[in-house]
């Protein structure tokens, strides 16, 4: 950061700082997801007390220029991406819709029998077979969200793993086999970014992360998906409007 700030200026100098930090985000010279400089580095290089610094990051924080990781640094915070929750909604058509170009990268890929968490969840034996994938779901090749799913296999039978890479899942469910969903519960509650999660999203271990689960049913109301996803808390906004 080379700006100065001025001591003789009426403008307080955490508003200078402030200033100067928000230019060099708007300008591009401070990049997504980029660590700041620590308090002490700032009070050093413009001559201003720690509290002055402290001030400044504290409304950059408050108006989402900033967010900052305990024990680890402060940040600027990347542009989000708002998705409404009063329809279904797919990853693949929300990010076509805002311009961006999303792919899918299948990390892993089974078929074998569930545990008895998930045949409960999908209402099945747990003798019955299941296809269990991971997926890094990126926007433009930017890692956006990473989610595993589990699908009946009797419903489904010859699903392959190139088959996810190139068409999304809910195309296929329609196109090769006819089925169609009814309607979905999603389940969203806030978490932390595990170590093997920030590796593959290209992002932070400890950062705010949403884990979200969704189950969906087709026309007879049969469960024909379970999904479970870590997606970036610094991507994306979940916004619903409640009436009376």
């Amino acid at each position: 950061m080379s700006q100065t700030v001025d001591k003789g200026s009426p403008l307080s100098l955490y508003y200078q700082l402030k200033q100067i930090i928000i230019d060099k985000i708007e300008s591009r010279e401070l990049t997504e997801n980029e660590k700041l400089p620590t308090e002490k580095e700032l009070c050093d290089k413009y001559d201003i007390s720690r509290a002055t610094v402290r001030q400044a990051l504290k409304e950059l924080e408050t108006e989402d220029y900033i967010y900052k990781i305990q024990g680890k640094g402060t940040y600027v915070s990347p542009k989000r991406y708002q998705q409404d929750l009063l329809k279904f909604y797919s990853f693949t058509d929300e990010m076509k819709k805002i311009g961006k170009n999303p792919t899918s990268k299948v990390l892993s890929f089974a078929i074998s029998t569930p545990t008895k968490k998930i045949a409960n969840t999908l209402n099945i034996d747990m003798n019955e077979k299941i296809y269990k994938f991971t997926r890094l779901r990126l926007a433009d090749d930017e890692p956006m969200m990473l989610e595993t799913s589990y699908i009946p296999y009797d419903i489904f039978k010859g699903i392959k793993k190139e088959d996810l890479e190139i068409t999304p899942l809910y195309t296929i469910f329609l196109n090769e086999y006819g089925t169609t969903f009814s309607k979905a519960e999603e389940m969203f509650r806030a978490t932390l970014m595990e170590e093997d999660e920030a590796k593959k999203l290209n992002y932070i271990e400890g950062a705010p992360a949403i884990l979200l689960e969704r189950i969906t049913y087709n026309n007879e109301d049969t469960i024909i998906e379970y999904t479970k996803s870590v997606a970036r808390g610094d991507k994306f906004i979940y916004h619903v409007i409640l009436e009376k």
